[in-house]
């Protein structure tokens, strides 16, 4: 499973580890991404969705209908 927050559509960005030399070496900065279940009650089921922090502040502001029909427009959601 690919590390993309379903909601925001964060994922994994590429930088460098700069060390007191100033050498660069590849590192990644992974989403904060967490697994959770919501209760849809416009569906009246669970679904579980792999959402970043951000994520998961947009569904406590615009409620999970709101956001999930967000995301879908946006092409996040895989459903």
């Amino acid at each position: 499973m690919s590390k993309i927050c379903q909601i925001t559509g964060k994922k994994a960005m590429v930088g460098n580890n700069v060390s007191h030399s100033n050498k660069k070496t590849k590192r990644r900065f992974n989403v904060n991404l967490f697994t959770k279940k919501f209760y849809w009650v416009e569906q009246d089921c669970w679904i579980r969705l792999s959402i970043s922090a951000a994520g998961l502040r947009t569904i406590n502001k615009l409620g999970l209908n709101a956001a999930i029909k967000q995301a879908a427009e946006k092409g996040y959601l895989n459903a």
